[in-house]
């Protein structure tokens, strides 16, 4: 129970936050999304580029993980998982907040959750998140980003959801491994305190899931 208190509050104070204290919204924001949507970012902070393009990375590392833990859920995971890609930590919280400690995965993995739980998932995305952190940090403008940080409510947001889904993984990570039989505290500590590459490290190392072998002779 007080972990649903406690992810329910995280939500609500992420929410008040972000509406009422953060930066204001500045006129170029919808402007500035759009042209990040479609791949224009010609005159466009690199770090910025980047982070937006992390926060995309950011969902399917999740999914990696809460399309297997959604199975025993009473909830379904993946209407959270695909407002993850719009609003990250905001569309995640609330299914932390109401889902039950799970270790089981009953059934058989489809094409889907193959492709979600094979290591070379993990090793695409680790590629994509190296390139896009050596793009922003070799030409990246600190100084305009820490400006835009100060005064614009989408980047300061935007930021913020970044640590958040950093410190949210160990939700779900201590279930992940013991559903797939993994006892192995270093690699935890590692995929739990290492920003972004912690769960990607994790999603690559991380044994297939086996079938529920059970199930599969009840269906027969």
């Amino acid at each position: 129970m007080m972990r649903k208190i406690g992810f329910g509050a995280l939500w609500l104070g992420l929410a008040v936050y972000a509406f009422f204290l953060a930066p204001p919204n500045q006129p170029n924001t919808f402007e500035l999304i759009k042209d990040l949507s479609l791949g224009e970012i010609d005159g466009i902070n690199p770090l910025i580029v980047a982070l937006f393009y992390i926060m995309g990375v950011w969902p399917m590392i999740y999914s990696c993980l809460l399309f297997f833990d959604g199975r025993t859920q009473k909830i379904p995971a993946a209407p959270f998982a695909a407002l993850s890609f719009g609003v990250g930590a905001f569309a995640l919280l609330p299914y932390l907040a109401l889902r039950e400690p799970r270790t089981t995965f009953p059934g058989q993995k489809n094409a889907f959750l193959k492709l979600l739980d094979s290591r070379w998932t993990g090793i695409a995305l680790t590629i994509a998140a190296v390139l896009l952190v050596t793009y922003g940090l070799s030409n990246g403008d600190w100084g305009d980003f820490i400006n835009q940080w100060r005064t614009s409510r989408f980047i300061h947001v935007m930021s913020l959801d970044f640590c958040l889904l950093c410190l949210l993984f160990p939700a779900l990570l201590g279930d992940d491994m013991a559903r797939r039989g993994l006892q192995n505290s270093q690699l935890y500590w590692v995929a739990a305190l290492l920003p972004l590459f912690g769960p990607l490290i994790y999603l690559c190392a991380r044994p297939p899931l086996a079938a529920d072998l059970t199930m599969e002779a009840k269906s027969i």
